[in-house]
């Protein structure tokens, strides 16, 4: 799970300061604030380490990719007058690591970790070049190690190829014999190249590392605003999806084949088929009556799926239904198809939906951080990007209603300012409560209620005139 995030020069952004990330983080704010930000450099990151080009430092993107950020200029705050981009990202680990040296006594575990960076964009080359990484390996808050790669000497020394050194804090790096050579550059923007193994004996723990954020990202999901029209139909041969797809183009084949898994809505609750807890939500919510997805004829791989919108009504296809209920369908099967430990970015997804509904997805995504499969906790992280005051409404209730606590949900407030877009954390205490209500968070209701009463005075009084 991603516990929190720190950015230097991206975008809207000339410093973040640290954010913490929760199980169910959301991120409000005004237009052009930034929030969209925030998600797209996770999943530049994400792409990046996804393709198959080990030498690309930081893939931007281009149209086969989730986000595409355009060249390094477009990349960096106010168009790159300072070209290092700087992050830190901290995530805790599935299991514990356990590192041992093969060259002394000295044994070591994690179950923390914190990565960070610090990238030349080349503002006149256009070419990334890493300066700095470091991996910082945490057990129970304590520093365990500490391992660094980065660029020898002073510009323009360290500008020539192939010129990095290792070193490492709280651990003895023993090099081989007649192996002194400066190291190549790093593998992407995270990864150790392979004579770093190869010039030391005691570097093999190096892989484990870079493979635990391998991993966290490989577990990182997105679904953007606008999920696509549903079909008549769907054609569904067996395969199970990664996920349901940024537009939720894969949401019924995941739906397909997630139909012998059953999911609990949390400790000590009935697990339940996983299509059932579907249609639990979709009626919840108030959208339908009941929900299924069933094959056209016996025998073929072509399915329908057919809602019936009210009790006693006929059962209809998906695509005769409102548009708000297709929109929807994919948020819930993504909630609880994506694998354990997964954190899952929804962008705006209260959009087309009735302000009730908005407020449910308060409970949905409540519900998904604290399912279990299998006897165990599924530990999904949801990040959320919203407008939406409904939904904030119904999680500052649950949290007073102890449904959850104030250290399993983020809220944050994004403001743009010319000098860098600012982030505030909305402080929540026990009982739901905002301690720190920003300025016209949502507009100014009170001004709009008291604008409202003058005016029909107003009236009122012409009229009796």
């Amino acid at each position: 799970m991603l516990t929190a995030l720190r950015i230097e020069n991206f975008k809207a952004w000339r410093e973040t300061g640290q954010i913490r990330l929760a199980p169910l983080t959301v991120i409000f704010g005004r237009n052009s604030a930034g929030k969209s930000s925030l998600t797209q450099f996770l999943m530049m990151l994400k792409q990046t380490i996804e393709s198959p080009d080990r030498r690309r430092v930081l893939h931007l993107g281009d149209r086969n990719t989730p986000v595409d950020l355009g060249t390094p200029r477009d990349l960096l705050f106010d168009g790159g007058h300072e070209r290092v981009l700087s992050f830190a990202l901290s995530y805790s680990l599935p299991s514990r690591l356990t590192i041992r040296d093969p060259k002394s006594s000295w044994r070591g575990v994690a179950d923390a970790a914190r990565f960070d960076a610090r990238i030349d964009c080349g503002r006149r080359t256009g070419r990334l070049r890493v300066l700095k990484m470091r991996y910082l390996l945490k057990d129970s808050g304590n520093e365990t190690l500490s391992v660094v790669m980065n660029r020898e000497g002073p510009p323009p020394a360290n500008h020539r190829k192939g010129r990095y050194r290792l070193t490492a804090e709280n651990y003895g790096l023993v090099r081989n014999v007649g192996r002194g050579w400066p190291l190549p550059a790093p593998d992407r923007f995270y990864g150790f190249p392979g004579e770093a193994t190869a010039y030391y004996q005691n570097t093999a723990f190096l892989a484990d590392t870079v493979l635990s954020l391998e991993s966290q990202f490989r577990r990182l999901f997105y679904i953007g605003p606008l999920r696509g029209y549903p079909e008549r139909s769907y054609v569904w041969s067996g395969e199970e999806p990664e996920h349901v797809g940024i537009r939720g183009e894969r949401a019924i084949e995941a739906l397909l084949a997630a139909r012998d898994r059953r999911i609990s809505p949390g400790r000590q609750k009935r697990k339940r088929p996983f299509q059932e807890i579907v249609a639990r939500w979709l009626k919840d919510l108030g959208l339908i009556e009941s929900f299924q997805v069933r094959p056209i004829a016996k025998g073929r791989k072509e399915y329908e799926v057919l809602v019936r919108v009210r009790d006693g009504s006929r059962e209809v296809n998906l695509t005769d239904t409102g548009f708000g209920l297709s929109q929807l369908l994919p948020v819930i099967i993504e909630c609880f198809y994506v694998p354990p430990g997964s954190t899952v970015i929804f962008e705006q997804p209260e959009i087309h939906l009735h302000p009730a509904v908005q407020a449910g997805l308060a409970d949905l995504f409540a519900e998904a951080v604290l399912a279990r499969e299998n006897g165990r906790d599924r530990d999904v992280q949801v990040i959320v990007e919203s407008h939406s005051e409904h939904f904030l409404r119904r999680l500052q209730r649950r949290v007073a209603e102890e449904r959850l606590s104030v250290d399993q949900v983020a809220v944050y407030f994004c403001e743009p300012d010319p000098s860098g877009s600012r982030i505030r954390e909305i402080e929540l205490d026990d009982y739901g409560n905002i301690t720190n209500w920003p300025p016209g968070f949502f507009g100014n209701e009170m001004e709009d209620l008291l604008a409202m009463t003058d005016a029909a005075a107003r009236r009122s009084g012409s009229g009796a005139q």
